[in-house]
């Protein structure tokens, strides 16, 4: 399988330098793949008359991360999206709100992936649904307005829809891929 190629040997470092290098190549081309996704949409922002609904096109390349690479470095590309869309064209709050959902929910897909029972898609719809969650909480928790709740059933179905497409994309790359 293709995670093994990434994998540390039991003195916990990388099986060989160009193992090493290919892997910290491969998670730079992704991680710049999801920041170019992430400033797409940013520019060309999709309203449906409700605020913050996204597809949030960067999360396809943390989940073909997740499901080629690892968990762990699914982690480190997230991340180093995260703070490099903040930096780049975000702010603090943008931030708060992405890490917060960004964590969630790759923390919450790594889990069902781990227990092998549930599909790809299953597990990118699970991910939106408890990114926008997260972020609600965020919100919530900035505002000091629990009331924010109110608007998670639309951010439930947003999330579950932007995840399930995200979750197909990654299974037609994935299967290129393999």
């Amino acid at each position: 399988m293709a995670e093994d190629r990434y994998k540390n040997n039991a003195s916990g470092g990388p099986r060989s330098a160009a193992a090493g290098t290919k892997a910290l190549t491969t998670c730079a081309l992704l991680t710049a793949l999801a920041l170019v996704l992430s400033y797409i949409e940013f520019l060309l922002p999709i309203s449906l008359g409700m605020p913050g609904i996204k597809i949030g096109f960067a999360n396809i390349v943390v989940v073909l991360a997740l499901y080629y690479l690892g968990t762990r470095y699914a982690f480190y590309i997230n991340i180093a999206r995260i703070c490099l869309a903040a930096l780049l064209f975000g702010s603090l709050t943008s931030a708060l709100y992405a890490l917060a959902g960004g964590l969630v929910s790759l923390g919450a897909m790594a889990l069902l992936k781990k227990a092998d029972k549930f599909s790809l898609t299953a597990v990118s719809a699970t991910g939106g649904v408890l990114h926008n969650l997260a972020q609600v909480a965020v919100a919530a928790l900035i505002t000091r307005t629990p009331g924010i709740f109110g608007y998670f059933p639309v951010l439930l179905l947003a999330g579950a829809a932007a995840g399930i497409f995200n979750g197909i994309v990654s299974i037609l790359v994935l299967r290129k891929l393999r």
